[in-house]
């Protein structure tokens, strides 16, 4: 049977399956931490991981790297769609991570890849979703919890529901499908608004490569492979 790993408190989720990955663990191995000390959120920012919210990594061992260039928005769309089912509200996602309610931030995804030598060795990936945890007052306009929604939401309830959804997954499947395209488009946050960074322009969806297809004011569509992406400012007419 898959280990599944309960903690209590560690620095970080990652940190705990990677060490597990060096140690010969099972491709589905899962870390769950009640509390992160030392969370982290892509691009190195810390992401603050108090008790109540779920915070969990799962192990990957891809048969071939294919994959690789997409993890975050296949994954996404497993665990989205976890949390549609359980909490009956409409999850939305904002390439190339971001998880969103309402319009605010629910959660995100982190991968991390090792290498050995040219060959994939395996694929840590990480999740944080406020569930029950008090989103800091600072953060309260791009930031919400699940409790928002449905108060009764427990971060142990969602747990089983989002790692057998990662297990399932194929990472070394290559590019996204036809049919991983059409369910991403039925949540896709960030299609038709304005972005200033990493290009100005509209968001028009993403290709199957999971790069962020922008169209400028003038020009030929630009296919943007990393973030962060800002949001254009809204202007108030009076």
């Amino acid at each position: 049977m898959i280990r599944q790993h309960y903690f209590e408190r560690v620095s970080s989720t990652m940190d705990v399956i990677h060490r597990l990955a060096g140690e010969g663990a099972e491709a589905g191995t899962a870390v769950i931490a009640g509390e992160q000390l030392e969370g982290r959120g892509s691009r190195g920012r810390a992401w603050r991981s108090p008790p109540g919210g779920l915070w969990l990594s799962v192990l990957f061992r891809p048969s071939t790297a294919a994959g690789v260039e997409v993890t975050s928005l296949r994954v996404g769309l497993a665990v989205a769609e976890s949390i549609e089912a359980y909490a009956g509200c409409r999850i939305g996602l904002k390439w190339p991570n971001d998880i969103i309610l309402d319009g605010r931030k629910l959660g995100g995804v982190l991968c991390e890849a090792r290498w050995q030598g040219d060959t994939l060795g395996w694929i840590a990936v990480g999740i944080g979703v406020n569930v029950r945890n008090r989103v800091p007052t600072e953060l309260a306009g791009v930031a919400v919890s699940l409790a928002h929604h449905r108060p009764d939401a427990v971060a142990d309830d969602l747990a089983d529901p989002v790692v057998a959804a990662l297990r399932d997954l194929d990472l070394g499947a290559g590019q996204l499908s036809a049919a991983e395209m059409s369910r991403f488009a039925r949540r896709d946050w960030l299609r038709g608004r304005r972005v200033t960074e990493p290009a100005v322009g509209t968001a028009m969806g993403i290709h199957a490569d999971g790069a962020l297809l922008i169209r400028p004011p003038q020009g030929p569509d630009i296919s943007l492979r990393s973030g962060p992406v800002e949001l254009a400012a809204v202007s108030h007419s009076r």
